[in-house]
């Protein structure tokens, strides 16, 4: 395998590994350390439900990657010692700006904002992946915790 070859399935790796480090945003997931915590929950009421965009994490994961391959890749472009340093330079600066846009594209996702009235009157907005859905008017229960998190109200 030729040296691009082998930094094309490079970049090709990391890109799947920044794709499967995305956060979970799903109410329906907790974390190991969530397990035997105490959390308060009120009874709410959804009173607006709209779709958002949640941006992508920013780890540096992305950027490294793409600064290591665009310094390997650039270091081939100059003709002598000081063209090679040059371009490697070049090469990392640029593939650190498009390895941090790629990794932030690939954890981008979609959510719900919900503003959720609860009993005693007041309002919440609470931002959580898209599934499940809950629509306006629907009863709900607000958990809060480290991560609050709206679910069905199964009364």
């Amino acid at each position: 395998m030729t040296g691009r070859g082998l930094l094309l399935l490079s970049a090709l790796g990391v890109c799947a590994m920044v794709t499967a480090c995305a956060p979970n945003i799903s109410p329906d997931s907790y974390a190991a350390g969530s397990v035997g915590q105490v959390n308060r929950t009120v009874r709410g009421l959804v009173v607006s439900a709209r779709p958002v965009a949640i941006g992508g994490t920013q780890s540096g994961l992305g950027a490294g990657a793409g600064a290591v391959a665009g310094g390997a890749a650039g270091s081939s472009m100059g003709s002598g010692p000081r063209g090679n340093i040059i371009g490697a330079v070049g090469g990392a600066l640029v593939g650190g700006v498009i390895g941090a846009m790629a990794e932030d594209a690939a954890t981008r996702q979609g959510g719900m904002e919900y503003v959720v009235q609860t009993d005693n009157g007041a309002l919440l907005t609470v931002v959580q992946g898209s599934a499940p859905a809950f629509a306006v008017n629907q009863k709900v229960l607000v958990l809060y915790g480290s991560r609050s998190r709206i679910i069905a109200d199964p009364t």
